[in-house]
């Protein structure tokens, strides 16, 4: 049995802990294999998040006050939650993927920016391209239009350019 001064680092730490994470998925584990488990916190690990089981009563107090606060009140059963600090996307879509392969491992709630997200808003934010692919995109459509107007420019003196050209071999400009 932990201390209470140990509970009380706990407790200080998950707080930490969800105060520097804007992204949160809560889950339920049960039924899960050990080996499933290690598979589970390497997936997330390489998606650049954290996994940590949840003590119900623990998260609760910790995230009181917090974005958190709506997602982790009122927990029952086994949860975890995996956290990010980085690309929300990156880590629903490593969630999604392992839940697909694990059903056993069900979304329970989120936390997406600060906002409480449901079960269907995870899964859409699982459908999204990659932020990279996002910013190339948007970086493309807004270069886009620059390249025309550079182009038509270009073109407009190219024109009176070959004018010019054609009149001075026609002999109807003296050069």
């Amino acid at each position: 049995m932990k201390s209470r001064k140990k509970k009380q680092e706990d407790l200080d730490a998950l707080r930490a802990r969800l105060g520097k994470s804007p992204t949160i998925f809560v889950a339920g584990f049960n039924k899960l294999t050990v080996a499933q488990d290690f598979e589970l916190r390497k997936t997330v690990r390489g998606a650049g998040g954290r996994y940590q089981v949840l003590k119900n009563t623990i998260a609760e107090k910790a995230s009181a006050g917090s974005n958190a606060a709506g997602a982790l009140a009122g927990l029952t059963g086994m949860n975890a939650m995996a956290l990010t600090e980085g690309d929300p996307v990156a880590l629903a879509k490593a969630l999604s993927k392992y839940a697909k392969d694990n059903p056993t491992f069900t979304f329970k709630v989120g936390v997406v920016e600060g906002r409480v997200v449901d079960v269907k808003a995870i899964n859409d934010l699982s459908s999204l391209p990659p932020k990279e692919e996002i910013y190339a995109k948007l970086l493309y459509l807004i270069n886009a239009p620059a390249q025309r107007l550079v182009t038509a420019l270009n073109g407009a003196g190219r024109n009176v350019a070959a004018v010019l050209d054609q009149g001075v071999q026609n002999n109807k400009f003296s050069a």
